[in-house]
């Protein structure tokens, strides 16, 4: 999606500088493209402990502490997300069933773009539930490690 974002952003600076004409539907594309990426992106990343988070604490607590606060930490971000896949869902929902559609001249079926965004919440939620698993089995402490600890 981030790929094709690039190449349609080209393709309307091609168009606008070059050939002098308006562009219809490649903003809003762009726009829609990158959202989506976003959120589906959610889960892959948290997969990957690829978030950005301070890790002072952590690695300052021994294992029991990191387990404890990963345990506290994810069931929150768990709960908030459950609450924006809600959200998400109602808002998704609510555009599919009323036909809503972008105010553009492309007047995009809203209910396209805005599936990412259940969905990227939904995917989230389930990796966090796994990262919760683990945790809770002692398999991962969910935190960074400090380099001593890494070795054991």
């Amino acid at each position: 999606m981030i790929l094709a974002s690039v190449l349609i952003t080209c393709q309307m600076i091609f168009i606008r500088a070059v050939l002098g004409q308006s562009t219809i539907w490649q903003t809003e594309a762009v726009i829609y493209l990158m959202i989506a990426a976003t959120m589906i992106g959610l889960a892959y990343v948290q997969k990957l402990k690829g978030h950005v988070g301070v890790d002072l604490i952590p690695t300052l607590l021994g294992p029991k502490g990191r387990r404890i606060m990963s345990l506290f930490t994810l069931f929150v971000t768990g709960m908030m997300m459950a609450l924006m896949l809600y959200y998400a869902f109602d808002m998704w929902h609510f555009a599919w069933a009323r036909g809503w559609k972008s105010e553009t001249i492309w007047a995009v079926p809203l209910w396209i773009p805005y599936l990412s965004v259940p969905l990227g919440f939904g995917l989230f939620l389930l990796q966090l539930a796994a990262d919760l698993w683990m945790v809770i089995r002692c398999e991962d402490i969910g935190a960074p490690v400090a380099a001593e600890d890494r070795r054991h």
